[in-house]
This record gives structure tokens, C-alpha cells and sequence, in this order.
């Protein structure tokens, strides 16, 4: 995890969902490693979110599924977000920056990762589990 993860709800809700949904941690979990991440964690802030974004708690919706991709199109569109936080995306073409993966083998940085998961494929499942 890189650290721009724990400095804001735009990217912290988009990862507990990841974690929770698509990686199948308990929130419980995410909500004690990130509490001692975060600068100004406030302890019913912080449970609520991950309580929230796993479906659990006082408003469930176990279906409720991000796209990091698509969070990350919407809300990052030039990928500033993503050039500033994360150094082997920095010079990656724009129509790759959200998409690394997706780039020509010549295009991608060398030491970037693959992705760890099929995001549209968990996202479906994930809806699935919770619409029974």
C-alpha cells in the first residue's frame, strides 16, 4: 500500500472496498491497521467507514461495490493523484495511468506489478453474494 492511501476518504473508501470485497478481509481488520495509519484518526469515523463500505452496520448493503478504476476516472482524470503517489506511474501515458496493466509491454514500467485481482470480475461476484 502505498501512503497516499491513508490521507483522505476519495482514496480510502475505494481501498477498504478492495480489501473487504474484492480481497475478502475482514473489515475489522482494515479498520485496525488503517486506524494506525491515518494522521487524525477518530475511532467511530474510521469503523463506521469500513463498516460501511463492507456492508455491514447500520446501513447494509452487502452488493455496495467501487470500481477503483472507474472511481480513479472520475475523480482523478489527468492521474495527478496517481503521478503524485506513485513513482513507476509518473511518465506512463495518460490513456495508461489508471490502467497500467492494460499498456503496451514496451509502455509499462518495468517493476510495476500485475494486477492482484480481476477487478470487474469481483465486482460482479461481490454483487452477486449480496443480492442472496
Amino acid at each position: 500500500m502505498h501512503d497516499s492511501f491513508a490521507d483522505g476518504k476519495d482514496a480510502c473508501m475505494p481501498f477498504d472496498n478492495r480489501v473487504t470485497k474484492m480481497l475478502g478481509v475482514d473489515w475489522r481488520r482494515g479498520a485496525d491497521v488503517f486506524f494506525d495509519l491515518l494522521v487524525d484518526g477518530d475511532v467511530a469515523s474510521n469503523v463506521g467507514n469500513w463498516q460501511w463500505v463492507a456492508g455491514t452496520g447500520a446501513d447494509t448493503r452487502p452488493n455496495r461495490t467501487f470500481n477503483p478504476v472507474r472511481q480513479a476516472k472520475r475523480f482523478d482524470r489527468d492521474g495527478a493523484y496517481v503521478r503524485r503517489y506513485v513513482a513507476e506511474l509518473r511518465d506512463i501515458e495518460d490513456a495508461y495511468v489508471h490502467e497500467p496493466w492494460r499498456a503496451p509491454r514496451a509502455a509499462r514500467p518495468a517493476d510495476y506489478p500485475a494486477p492482484v485481482v480481476d477487478v470487474t470480475m469481483r465486482s460482479a461476484r461481490s454483487r452477486a453474494r449480496g443480492a442472496r
